[in-house]
C-alpha cells in the first residue's frame, strides 16, 4: 500500500531514547520529523506551532506527563494521532493512555521494522488490534463483573464486522472472512465508530465484550 508521508513530532526527555525513535523513523522516508520537545508542556507548545499529523509520546516526563498532555492535545487537537512509547507494557498504562485518547501503543523495544507499518497504519486509521492486545483486554475485562447489554443501534452485519474486529482481525482479514471488498468494510467501521460514539479498534473491543457478543460469530 502507498501511504502519504506524515509529520512526526517526537515528544520525550531523554535525549537516547529520541535519537533512537528518529533514527527508526529517518530510515522510511513516509516520515518526516518536524520537532522535538522534553515535555507535555513542550508536547503542547510544538503541537500548536507545527500541527504534526501524528506525535510520538513518552508516558514517564517530569512536570506534565505524557498521559495528561495526550489529554490536553486530543481535546484541543483531536485529529492529531498520539502513538504512546515508553519501556512499560504495565497494563494499567495501556488502558489509561487510550482513556486519555491516544491511538496507539509501542514498546521502544519493539524491533524497528514493527515501528513503520504500524504507525502508517494509525496515521490513516487502519491499525488493527492485535490479538495479543485483544487477549490481554478480555483478560483485564474477565476481572470484572460484565454489565447488562443494552439495545445496540448496530445491523447483524455490523456486528458480524464488530465481532471479527475484537478477534484482532484486520480490514483485510474481515474482507477475506465475509467475502466483501476492503473498502466496503472500512465505510463499515466508520459507520460502527459514528454510531457508538467510539474512537478505536480496543474500544470497539470493550463495547463487544459489554455487549456479549465475543463468543458469537
Amino acid at each position: 500500500m502507498n501511504y502519504p508521508s506524515f509529520r512526526v513530532l517526537i515528544i520525550d526527555d531523554s535525549d537516547q531514547a529520541r535519537e533512537g525513535i528518529r533514527t527508526i523513523l529517518s530510515s522510511d522516508p513516509a516520515f518526516e520529523v518536524v520537532a522535538e520537545g522534553r515535555s507535555g508542556a513542550e508536547a503542547l507548545a510544538l503541537t500548536e506551532l507545527w500541527m504534526p499529523d501524528l506525535i510520538l509520546m513518552d508516558i514517564q516526563m517530569p512536570g506534565i506527563d505524557g498521559l495528561e498532555a495526550t489529554r490536553r492535545v486530543k481535546a484541543k487537537y483531536p485529529y492529531v494521532k498520539i502513538v504512546m512509547v515508553t519501556v512499560s507494557d504495565d497494563i494499567a498504562h495501556l488502558f489509561d493512555a487510550l482513556k486519555k485518547g491516544a491511538q496507539g501503543y509501542l514498546l521502544k523495544n519493539l524491533k524497528p521494522e514493527s515501528w513503520h507499518e504500524y504507525l502508517k497504519a494509525i496515521a490513516v486509521d487502519e491499525a488493527p488490534m492485535t490479538r495479543e492486545l485483544a487477549f490481554r483486554i478480555l483478560t483485564e475485562f474477565s476481572q470484572f463483573e460484565r454489565p447488562a447489554a443494552h439495545a445496540s443501534p448496530l445491523t447483524p452485519r455490523e456486528r458480524e464486522i464488530l465481532g471479527l474486529v475484537a478477534k484482532g482481525l484486520s480490514n483485510r482479514d474481515i474482507s477475506i472472512n465475509l467475502d466483501i471488498s476492503e473498502h466496503t468494510v472500512k465505510n463499515h467501521l466508520k459507520n460502527i465508530l459514528q454510531k457508538l460514539h467510539l474512537d478505536n479498534r480496543v474500544q470497539l473491543t470493550r463495547y463487544a465484550y459489554e455487549q456479549g457478543w465475543m463468543g458469537k460469530k
